[in-house]
């Protein structure tokens, strides 16, 4: 059979109870019987003492007669006196309430006298307690008996009544018995109260614990294990409305929040497996771009390799002709009609030197001379040497710079180098008149910097958009080497960072530049997050 945790609290509190109140009343009883014992001894020695008292004078006068009378009366007026008896000092019972037992001898080993004759010589004083006995008389009552000495007092051997030995210490004793039935009647009514008052406490204690169990325990974990089976089948709305500002009642909470968690996570899974395809796709995307950019990497690595040493091969025999062409085309003796083909084999020979110092710069791996750098007092540096061309007459930019950029380690003309080739580039672009945005600011989530440049030109078609930083590939029919965004990149790879370009044909293009910023120096600035750069060009 199954028990409930209420029956099961409830039974094991009850014989807790039971067993604690249970040998409380019995010990409480066992004193009480003790206390009425004490206090009947005390009463029959003060009886044994006042009989002694009242009967000395007549005894001194030799008025056995009054004497005796007076312990009749005194032994009839007490139900609860059995019998009252003299006996003395040679164990002779001289008078008794029961005359049965006058004029007998009692043994030393009796119960009068075993007390005080237990030894090898009789003792002359002893405590109440000592000369008390309880025991049972021969109807089968339980009685309790006081011996009392009657000592020889000097009137006693000096009266001329009867004369006492002066050396005698004991002339005989008092011997007092009592019954205890009333003592015993006491203690079983004291004792049923006792158990009526327990039994009572006991079930009143129960009923209280009960109730405050079923309210304060049992209810709530009801309604948890209730809610249990209901998550269980699925139900992730139910919650548990316990009040209690108890452990139940933080349980209650931690079950509500785990429920709140479940739904959660169940509401990501069915999302995820929805969105599941388009997930692999963005990842499997993520996943070509690296391997695109690793295989972008490699390629620059071999490319540079090859025109490193093609461009040295060329750039002596380039020099030289160079040279030879531009004295002969400065000779007065030159027949004049050789003179416009001479200007034109020296300008595609600067041309050609133009390629090969591309190529050098493209495949000279330096390393970056990093100093600390302000990034926008780069770019300000860098539109100072560029805007007094003729192509950016027509060209308003637009600075958005934030001024909370810290400086960085920076190779100041490597990245004013990157600067020149995009902002060409976009004003290339543009053709005419037309805008350049710049913009700056930092990432603290990400510890970046950026750089975006935006112009309003003639776009990047889709197709050429992973093109556009290989060697030699080039959009300007014939006007460039297309080397200048390879060497950007590499550039920018050096330092830690990335380029990101996101263009529309006919709208725009977007180059950014990312630098990573120590991230203790962008602590000690950090300010509220810049919105992140244009994705779009304006």
């Amino acid at each position: 059979m199954r028990l409930s945790l209420l029956a099961k609290l409830s039974l094991a509190i009850s014989l807790i109870l039971l067993a604690t109140m249970g040998l409380f009343a019995y010990i409480n009883v066992e004193q009480l019987e003790k206390l009425l014992y004490e206090e009947a001894i005390t009463d029959a020695d003060k009886l044994s003492e006042t009989i002694i008292r009242t009967t000395h004078y007549h005894m001194l006068e030799n008025n056995l007669k009054r004497a005796y009378q007076i312990i009749d009366e005194v032994g009839s007026q007490r139900d609860s006196i059995e019998r009252i008896r003299m006996v003395n000092k040679f164990g002779l019972v001289t008078h008794s309430t029961d005359s049965k037992e006058n004029g007998l001898y009692l043994d030393k080993k009796a119960e009068a006298c075993s007390m005080c004759h237990s030894g090898p010589s009789p003792l002359l004083h002893a405590t109440s307690m000592n000369r008390s006995r309880i025991f049972t008389d021969k109807a089968g009552k339980e009685v309790l008996g006081l011996a009392k000495a009657i000592y020889n007092e000097e009137r006693c051997f000096t009266a001329p009544c009867h004369f006492h030995p002066k050396e005698a210490k004991v002339l005989g004793v008092l011997d007092v018995i009592v019954s205890l039935d009333q003592m015993h009647q006491k203690v079983y009514v004291y004792r049923n109260e006792i158990i009526v008052l327990t039994v009572m406490q006991i079930g009143l204690i129960a009923l209280c614990l009960t109730f405050l169990t079923q309210r304060l325990v049992n209810r709530p974990v009801r309604a948890m294990v209730q809610h249990a089976h209901l998550i269980g089948g699925g139900d992730l709305d139910a919650t548990v409305t316990v009040k209690n500002r108890d452990e139940l009642g933080e349980l209650a909470n931690a079950f509500n929040r785990m429920t709140k968690n479940l739904k959660k996570a169940r509401v990501e899974l069915e999302d995820w497996g929805k969105n599941l395809e388009e997930k692999v796709e963005e990842r499997t995307q993520e996943i070509k771009k690296i391997e695109s950019q690793l295989v972008h990497s490699e390629k620059l690595a071999s490319l540079g390799e090859l025109v490193a040493g093609i461009a040295h091969e060329i750039n002596n025999p380039l020099t030289g002709i160079l040279v030879f062409a531009s004295l002969i085309a400065g000779d007065s003796k030159l027949d004049p009609s050789l003179k416009g083909d001479l200007d034109l084999i020296v300008k595609e020979t600067q041309r050609c030197a133009r390629i090969v110092k591309g190529l050098l710069d493209f495949a000279r791996e330096s390393m970056p001379q990093k100093k600390p750098s302000a990034l926008n007092a780069i770019m300000d540096a860098t539109l100072t040497l560029i805007c007094n061309q003729a192509c950016f007459h027509d060209i308003n930019v637009v600075k958005e710079y934030n001024p909370d950029i810290p400086e960085m380690h920076l190779d100041p003309n490597q990245i004013e180098q990157v600067f020149i080739n995009l902002l060409l580039n976009a004003c290339h672009a543009i053709g005419g008149p037309g805008e350049i945005r710049i913009k700056t600011g930092i990432d603290h989530e990400k510890g970046e910097v950026y750089a975006a440049i935006t112009d309003n030109g003639c776009g990047i078609p889709e197709e050429n958009l992973s093109k556009i930083f290989d060697p030699f590939f080039s959009t300007k029919d014939n006007k460039g080497t297309g080397l200048g965004l390879s060497v950007s990149y590499g550039i920018i790879e050096g330092h830690g960072g990335r380029i990101d370009v996101q263009s529309t044909v006919d709208v725009g293009t977007t180059f950014t530049c990312w630098l990573p910023v120590d991230y203790e120096e962008s602590q000690k600035t950090a300010t509220e997050p810049d919105p992140p750069p244009p994705q779009k060009p304006a």
